[in-house]
């Protein structure tokens, strides 16, 4: 009869140990710990740490079972009539249970536990018929008992120590990537605040250019106008040194003139019926004037103000142009709208005075009324 060997003669059994980290995510930290330890040379050696850590932990039957469970990875190490392949295999790991009631608390840095087992000395732990009466080693014996249970509550208290300190550590780094989150969305928005920052300034550089121009354009604009208003003021002077001239050679032939009213009464009411036709006429040249001046105001208003807009937007370019085309032949045709006007109140003016010049020749005499009234025409 063939003997069932545990193990086959070409493997060890740190190989199926090192299984049971893919199949139980817990056993991850004995296998690194058991890696980890100095002095272990041999595969044997590993297996006996991986067992005394894993009985420690009181685990050994669950890492086992999640192992005998899996026969097809069991199968590369075990021979087929294997103890560990037959029905006796769960029978052992459900005897390990039983394990889990025991508070070990095995050595395993500093030990050689890569050569052969020796025979383990079990005399201090049993108690004989001599030793009973011994109260010093009874003593002794409660005194390593009471340090072991000191040493098992200081490394409960380890544990739960550590494991405090594991989530403060996640606590500490969740919060510390959200401060980094916060930090990148802060400095996000210190970019973009940057970039508005500096278009704003481009803006605002761009608008006192614009401002700049304008007020360069208005400042030309008023000193034509001052230099307008100048001329035009002595063009008034010229004019009322003339009026206060023919005033006094008018007042020489008053008495001529007085006389010669009092002769053309009728001419009189027929003439001051023309002039009030031609000063209503004039009236309405003069409304018609300051309206097209207003006209002329506005065109230039938009005129400017489609310059404006020409130099911020190239897209409309040709349409604007169109449009500052038309309003300049607008204005073109305003202004000499404007200088007929004025040709035709210049006539108009001049027809009055000879019509007054001719008043002044065939009229006899009248009142001092009528003497003004004809100043006023020919003024």
């Amino acid at each position: 009869m063939v003997r069932k060997s545990f193990l086959s003669y070409n493997k060890t059994i740190w190989g199926p140990l090192e299984l049971v980290e893919k199949l139980y995510p817990e056993a991850e930290e004995i296998g690194a710990s058991v890696r980890d330890l100095p002095g272990l040379k041999t595969p044997l050696g590993r297996a006996r740490a991986w067992l005394r850590l894993a009985l420690m932990q009181k685990k050994m039957a669950d890492y086992l079972r999640c192992l005998i469970i899996q026969r097809d990875l069991l199968s590369e190490f075990y021979e087929y009539h294997a103890l560990m392949m037959e029905e006796e295999g769960a029978v052992i790991v459900g005897l390990l249970v039983g394990l889990n009631v025991i508070d070990a608390n095995l050595c395993v840095k500093g030990e050689d536990l890569d050569s052969q087992v020796g025979v383990i000395d079990f005399s201090m732990y049993l108690k004989n018929e001599e030793d009973i009466g011994n109260k010093e080693r009874n003593v002794q014996i409660a005194a390593i008992l009471d340090q072991k249970n000191y040493v098992e509550e200081l490394n409960r208290q380890l544990n739960s120590t550590v494991s405090s300190l594991h989530s403060r550590v996640d606590s500490l780094e969740k919060s510390n990537t959200k401060l980094i989150e916060e930090l990148a969305i802060a400095k996000n928005n210190i970019i973009k605040l940057q970039e508005e920052n500096h278009q704003l300034r481009s803006e605002n550089k761009l608008i006192l250019m614009k401002t700049q121009q304008n007020l360069e354009v208005t400042k030309v604009d008023v000193e034509t106008e001052l230099q307008t208003y100048k001329h035009s003021r002595q063009g008034l002077d010229e004019m009322y040194n003339e009026a206060r001239r023919q005033l006094r050679d008018e007042s020489q032939l008053r008495q001529d003139v007085e006389n010669e009213l009092a002769v053309q009464v009728s001419m009189k009411h027929e003439i001051e019926l023309a002039m009030k036709l031609l000063e209503k006429d004039i009236h309405e040249k003069q409304d018609t004037l300051i309206g097209l001046r207003q006209q002329l105001e506005e065109v230039k208003a938009i005129n400017i103000e489609m310059y404006q807009k020409l130099q911020s937007s190239e897209d409309g370019l040709k349409e604007k142009n169109e449009i500052i085309g038309r309003l300049e032949e607008k204005t073109n045709k305003i202004t000499v709208a404007m200088r007929q006007l004025e040709q035709s109140d210049n006539d108009l003016l001049t027809q009055t005075r000879t019509i007054a010049m001719s008043l002044v020749k065939y009229a006899s005499s009248d009142t001092q009324d009528q003497y003004k009234l004809v100043k006023d025409i020919s003024f």
